[in-house]
Formats: C-alpha cells, sequence, structure tokens
C-alpha cells in the first residue's frame, strides 16, 4: 500500500475527503475516551479484591472498626474500598447491628459507583460500528464515482476509475482500521469493569454476612 496515496485522501481536493476526516474524528474520540477509562478503572478504581478483603475480615472479626475504616479510606475513590467503608461506617454507629441498615449502605454505595465504572465505555462499541459504516458509505460513493467515470467515458477515464476505487478502498481500510482496535479495547475495558463490580458483588455480601454476624 501507497501511505503517500493513503494520506492523499485526506487532502481537501481528494472527493472523499469528508469520510476520511469523519473516521479519523471517530478514532480521536475513541482514543480520548479509552485513555480516560484505563486511568479510571485500571488506575483508580482497581485493587488486590481478595488481598484487601482478608485484612478487611481479619481486623472486623478482631472488633476493630476503626482500624478497617481507616483502612478503607486509605484506598482513596477505590470502587471496592468505598462500599466496604459504607458498609462499616454504617455497623460501627449502631451497638447491634442491623442487616437491613448495613446491605442498605452497601446498595447506596455500589449505586455510586457502578455508573462511574460503566461510564462512556459504551461509546467505544458505538463508535466502532459508526467507523465501519462511514468506511461503508465512502466505499459506495467511491462506486459511484466509478461508474459515472464508465459512463461517461471519453478521456480521462482510466484516472477516474483509478480515483474512484482508491476512495472505495482507503475508506474502508481506514474504517476497519477505527473499528478493529475499538472494539478490542472496549471489549477488555468493559469485561475489566465487570470484574470489579462481581469483586464488589461477591465481597459485599459476605461482609454483610460477617458483620451482622460478628456483633
Amino acid at each position: 500500500m501507497s501511505f503517500a496515496k493513503f494520506f492523499s485522501t485526506f487532502a481537501l481536493s481528494s472527493p472523499g475527503w469528508y469520510y476520511m476526516w469523519a473516521i479519523m474524528a471517530c478514532g480521536i474520540f475513541n482514543i480520548a475516551t479509552v485513555i480516560e477509562r484505563i486511568i479510571y478503572i485500571y488506575g483508580r478504581s482497581n485493587i488486590n479484591a481478595v488481598l484487601f478483603m482478608t485484612e478487611i475480615r481479619k481486623l472486623v472479626s478482631g472488633g476493630d472498626f476503626k482500624k478497617a475504616i481507616a483502612l478503607c479510606k486509605s484506598a482513596g475513590v477505590r470502587a471496592l474500598p468505598h462500599v466496604v467503608l459504607a458498609a462499616l461506617v454504617e455497623a460501627e454507629r449502631k451497638e447491634i447491628v442491623d442487616f437491613r441498615a448495613v446491605q442498605n449502605a452497601v446498595d447506596e454505595a455500589t449505586l455510586e459507583v457502578i455508573p462511574k465504572l460503566t461510564a462512556r465505555t459504551g461509546y467505544l462499541a458505538m463508535v466502532a460500528n459508526v467507523a465501519t459504516l462511514l468506511g461503508l458509505m465512502g466505499t459506495i460513493y467511491g462506486l459511484i464515482l466509478t461508474f459515472d467515470a464508465v459512463a461517461a467515458g471519453g478521456a480521462g477515464t482510466s484516472k477516474l476509475l483509478a480515483q474512484g476505487i482508491a476512495i472505495a478502498m482507503f475508506t474502508t481500510l481506514f474504517g476497519l482500521m477505527v473499528a478493529i482496535p475499538s472494539i478490542v479495547l472496549y471489549s477488555t475495558v468493559n469485561t475489566k469493569a465487570m470484574s470489579i463490580i462481581d469483586d464488589i458483588d461477591e465481597h459485599s455480601v459476605k461482609l454483610i454476612h460477617l458483620l451482622t454476624g460478628n456483633r
């Protein structure tokens, strides 16, 4: 593939330039979204759930709620510690732990966390589809130009044919170049977010049982 020819399709003199730039906009949007999601999910929300909850259970079993709460606060804005903190604060303030009160605190904290974990992730899949469809539109447009050149005939027909076919192929190629990584990244980010949510569901239930049976 001639890279010079590929990049020439972005020139405003190229008949299909708007398709190429539209696909480029999709790619830039997805890159920005992926960077933001990776920072939030992998950096700010992720934690080793097994090690964290092992320490929490040890402290709760020993009745040291203050240290358990301090451990949750030291984790910052991470998802699982945020939910665990809500349960511990609710349990620590009462002499007899009310199952329903702790459950409500966990549910409220979970509802705060989940939308932040899943926010904007769906855009990655949507924009991947849009990039593919834009590439298809560019293909159809290039074929229309090709058929028009064949119908018109005369001098310069071969050049117009080559131009139309180039537009058709390059827009399809570029659409797939944006769409395929976007789908892979969507699956990766979404799987990690769902993994964190599963950890929250599992360990919050175990913690509630521990709290309500411990005091």
